[in-house]
């Protein structure tokens, strides 16, 4: 899950993290209200979920509460990379002498958290990496003994940090470690750490995104999340305890275990298809479960098959056939179905579908032959479409 600026700033602040002082609006008569309070030049910071923000003209530097709330006027309802603006941060302006980058990601291959700075703050740090790679020094911590002080030492000196702000330096990333772990992150970064004209250190722009599987010890952080920017299908999916992404071909995917989805997905790709979804209906799911995951499978209009793909272990094959055919009865689609029943009950699960007599009901038993056959079908309504 993805958080606003003004709320990874706002944890920030929580670890002791130095932030510019500012308030969120939602009118231009808001944004006025809040350069008034803060008083001097401010800037307005659009508060969308994509980079570029400044680039696309949602970031405007205002000298006076008028004129904040002109630029608030401005950027309100501008579209963004297909986002709409709904709110504003209302900042107070920094005299910014330097920027730096400093973030903190998991690095699943060395199994620790990883800390990187570069002296290049101010730009996306993928375009540093692809550009000056050696400019990027990297530390990484021990899960048992934290962030020690020498190793944000290291990054100050890397990036050529002047050593009157070494200090401030290793307490601003020593609190980065801290809020992403407990806070369960798998990104935490600030972008651009200022050094002021006044020699003071302050995260002027913050981004953090949370494990979705850590959110139920965080109910404060799941109700940050901003639902405008979720899909509706991912929304339902996640009500209905699925997990579900939608993607952009025309074969759907319906598969217990997320490593046999990734693997379903593969195949199919690996026979010219497409996946539309990666959904995973979990271990021991019902018919209800399998009911709604077609349901939300058939929503796509760009879906032209759908693979269902069981190897049952805690999964029953008969309870996912139950769920599959109620699911067809319910919502009465045309569409063909290749289905794969491999395990716990699967003769069981099959002959529930052999009695069910759908014509457009496909059986595989292997994944190659389950995969082929789904990019078949797919390929045939895509051909009936455009005779259509």
């Amino acid at each position: 899950m993805n958080l606003h600026e003004y709320q990874s700033k706002r944890i920030f602040a929580q670890y002791g993290i130095p932030i510019p002082k500012g308030e969120v609006a939602t009118t231009p008569a808001e944004a006025r209200s809040v350069a008034e309070k803060l008083g001097g030049a401010v800037v307005v910071k659009s508060q969308v979920l994509v980079g570029g923000r400044g680039k696309a003209g949602g970031i405007k530097l205002a000298k006076n509460p008028d004129e904040a709330q002109a630029r608030a006027a401005d950027i309100l309802g501008m579209n963004i990379k297909g986002l709409t603006v709904e709110k504003v941060l209302v900042d107070e302006a920094s005299n910014i002498a330097s920027e730096i980058y400093l973030g903190a990601v998991l690095d699943r291959s060395r199994r620790r958290v990883v800390l990187m700075a570069s002296g290049e703050g101010g730009v996306e740090i993928e375009e540093v990496a692809r550009t000056a790679p050696d400019k990027i020094i990297t530390v990484a911590v021990h899960p048992f003994l934290g962030l020690r002080d020498y190793q944000a030492r290291i990054l100050a000196e890397g990036i050529g940090l002047p050593k009157e702000h070494t200090s401030a330096f290793i307490k601003v990333a020593k609190a980065l470690y801290q809020a992403f772990v407990e806070q369960d992150a798998g990104l935490a970064e600030i972008n651009p750490l200022v050094i002021t004209g006044e020699n003071q250190l302050i995260a002027l722009d913050g981004k953090m995104v949370i494990d979705d599987s850590a959110l139920s010890r965080h109910p404060d952080l799941a109700e940050m999340a901003d639902k405008s920017t979720e899909d509706a299908s991912e929304q339902e999916a996640k009500a209905e305890g699925l997990s579900y992404i939608k993607l952009d071909g025309e074969i759907g995917c319906m598969v217990n275990g997320a490593g046999l989805a990734m693997a379903t997905m593969d195949i199919v790709k690996y026979y010219g298809g497409s996946p539309a979804n990666f959904l995973d209906i979990g271990g021991g799911a019902s018919a209800q479960k399998v009911t709604a995951a077609l349901r939300i499978i058939l929503s796509d209009p760009h879906v032209k098959a759908v693979l269902i793909n069981i190897f049952g272990g805690i999964t029953r094959c008969d309870e996912v056939a139950k769920g599959f055919l109620e699911a067809i009865n319910t919502l009465k689609v045309d569409m063909p179905f290749v289905i794969r029943l491999v395990g716990t009950n699967e003769k069981e699960g099959r002959a529930i579908l052999e009695e069910a007599d759908l014509q457009n009901i496909l059986t595989a038993t292997s994944l190659a032959d389950a995969a082929q056959k789904a990019v078949q079908a797919a390929a045939t309504q895509s051909g009936k479409g455009a005779s259509a």
